[in-house]
């Protein structure tokens, strides 16, 4: 498989291709997928997780839609624990959805982007549009993230809840 170096600031990382887990949903083994997803961050593979919008998604995000239905799709990058080995397991995930928590609501929201957001964005110079990814992943505390990367703590012993397709009946 071919590897990829991508640099973001002064921020470099290296791909060898994207883990897609089976559904996290379905019958099996839940603990043998997050085995395999964890071996996959260990062997610094990035792992496309799939699940319903509630469950995957951010509190407030857009795409949370009024009966339930709807996906949304989060990139985990690394796993950790709080407070050192004995602390609660995390996951570290880039969730590109800027309306899924209220910093990154904020952060997005600038004076160039209320409104229209399509329009507002294309009308980004070239420097802005950078300056504002790089704060949108990187934030501006050297000793965090900025608020598309984001922890998540998964109870790793149950399967997901089911993806609701709005008129699918499932």
């Amino acid at each position: 498989m071919e590897q990829a170096e991508v640099e973001i600031g002064s921020y470099r990382a290296r791909s060898r291709g994207l883990y897609d887990p089976a559904d996290l949903s379905a019958a099996g083994d839940i603990t043998a997928k997050w085995t395999a997803i964890s071996e996959r961050l260990h062997a610094d593979r990035a792992v496309t997780v799939k699940g319903p919008t509630g469950h995957v998604g951010g509190p407030t995000s857009l795409f949370i839609q009024p009966n339930g239905a709807g996906f949304h799709v989060i990139v985990l990058l690394a796993t950790g624990n709080d407070g050192g080995p004995d602390g609660r397991p995390f996951f570290l995930a880039f969730d590109p959805d800027v309306s899924a928590a209220t910093e990154a609501r904020r952060t997005w929201t600038t004076k160039k982007t209320i409104g229209d957001t399509a329009t507002k964005v294309s009308a980004f110079t070239h420097a802005d549009a950078i300056a504002h990814i790089k704060l949108m992943l990187l934030g501006n505390d050297p000793n965090s993230f900025g608020p598309l990367i984001r922890k998540y703590h998964f109870e790793t012993a149950e399967a997901f809840p089911a993806i609701s397709r709005a008129g699918t009946g499932q």
